[in-house]
This record gives C-alpha cells, structure tokens and sequence, in this order.
C-alpha cells in the first residue's frame, strides 16, 4: 500500500469514528425528549395526581437535581409546629392579585405564588409587587395544560423552563422561581427531576378549597377547616375568572388561622 493509500484510509476511519459519537449523541438526547410512559394508574387527591412521588433517583439521561434539592413534591412547612402555607394560583391578574396582597399585607402572611408564565410576562409589574412584598414565586407552566403528564417529555420541558424565564424576567432580577406545581397535579417522574435540576421545589398540595369552582365564600372557609388536618399547605386562586369570594374567603381564614394559634411559612425546598 503506497503512502498515499494509507493516508486515505486513516482519514476514513476518522471520519466513521465521529460519525459514530455523533450518532451517539443524538441518541442521547432522543432519550431526554422521548415521550412519557405515563401512568395510568394515577389518581387525584389533596397530595396532587402523580403516581410515583417518592424515591425516584433520576435514572440515566435525566437532569440531577441540585444538591439538597429533591424531586419529590413538597408540602410540608418550612416553618416550625403546625405552620401553615398559603399558596395561590393561576395569576398574576390585575384585578384580583392585588387585592390578595392586600389581604395579606392585612394579616402579615406571606404566601407562594404559582404564576402563568404569559400573565407574567403580561403584567410585570405584578411580579414584582408579589416579590417586594416578601412572596416566594412558583413556576405554574406557559398553558396551565392539565394533560401535560399525557405529553411528550419535549413538551413539558417547554411548559416548565419557558415559564421560570417568563416570570423571572417579570421579577426583573429581582428573585428567582423558588417551586414548580403542575397544573392540576399532573407531575410526572420527568417533570419533577427537571424542576427540580433548574433549582425548582415541585409543590404539592394538602387543602384544594375549590374556590375555582366559586362555591360561595362560606363553603370555601369552610373546606379549609374541614380539610387542613389533611396537611399544611393550602391551594387558592388569583386568576381564572372573578375571584372576590377568594379574597373574602382569605380574609376569614387567615382571621381563623391567626385564632387557633397556627402560622404561616414557605413550603420546605429541601428535605423532607
């Protein structure tokens, strides 16, 4: 074999050596964006939807979670004793999330707002009241889609990060997105660990007070008495339509939380 031939055959086994690492990387990421397996066993309750909420270590192409960050979903309180957290959802809207703040400036409670990444960006200014006032922020995805655990792992990833990079842009810097809560629950193993890796809690719920449905202001107050032995953080709404029997509803409660000696906190980033 002359020089010449033997120069031509190094540089195609170069060039089958990185084609095969190419490929090999393309694999690698078909497996982050392929679709869900989901789970068809799941069920709703106060805790949220997800099927599988403990123990999931990751696996092997998924994102690791930060150090002291898990990927299960939160409910328990930062908050010594038998704190309580106020969470509120679906906003920020401007009408009825200022009125919210003002109920809470009123009581001294601070609360985690889960926002849509859209209204966020629509109403910035929000944002950055609910974050001057002393608030947590919590990623609630771009669409607010109930069925995104039935959706490719692509799409969730695109609900979740577009969102934390709208609501931290609205905050201006001013704080980062401390939590992510699925709309209606539906965590997936994958969403969780992706959360989670972009430094987001996920964050259940113990108390759903139905106030969506706009049951009265009564009947609200009294699903958060009625169920608060069902765990410590509580699930309102800001946006979504006419909230005025949220606000009032608010209002009673925290009056009652304040009563029966019980305070308010954050929801635990870390462990549990």
């Amino acid at each position: 074999m002359t020089p010449t031939q033997k120069q031509s055959v190094r540089a195609r086994l170069a060039v089958g050596a990185c084609a095969a690492a190419v490929a090999a990387t393309i694999w690698g990421v078909t497996a982050l964006v392929a679709p869900d397996g989901g789970h068809p066993g799941r069920s709703e309750n106060a805790a949220g939807r997800d099927g599988d909420t403990t123990g999931d270590d990751g696996g092997p192409g998924g994102p690791a979670a930060p150090a002291g960050l898990p990927d299960t979903i939160a409910h328990a309180s930062e908050t010594a004793g038998n704190a309580v957290n106020i969470t509120i959802d679906d906003g920020p809207d401007p009408r009825w999330t200022p009125q919210v703040l003002d109920v809470l400036a009123r009581h001294d409670v601070k609360a985690t707002f889960c926002m849509i990444g859209p209204q966020a960006a629509a109403h910035p200014g929000l944002v950055k009241k609910v974050v001057a006032a002393g608030h947590r922020l919590c990623d609630h995805t771009t669409s607010h889609d109930t069925a995104m655990d039935k959706k490719p792992v692509g799409y969730q990833e695109a609900q979740i990060l577009d969102a934390q990079k709208q609501i931290e842009e609205a905050a201006g810097g001013g704080a980062g997105v401390e939590y992510y809560r699925a709309p209606g629950g539906a965590f997936t193993p994958d969403s969780r660990r992706l959360a989670a890796a972009h430094g987001m809690r996920p964050l259940g719920w113990n108390v759903d007070t139905k106030d969506f449905a706009k049951p009265g202001t009564a009947a609200i107050v009294a699903t958060v008495k009625r169920e608060i032995g069902n765990g410590p953080t509580v699930l309102f709404h800001d946006g979504g339509g006419d909230r005025s029997q949220t606000v009032a509803a608010l209002d009673q409660v925290l009056s009652w939380l304040a009563d029966q000696g019980r305070p308010t906190g954050f929801p635990v980033r870390t462990t549990p």
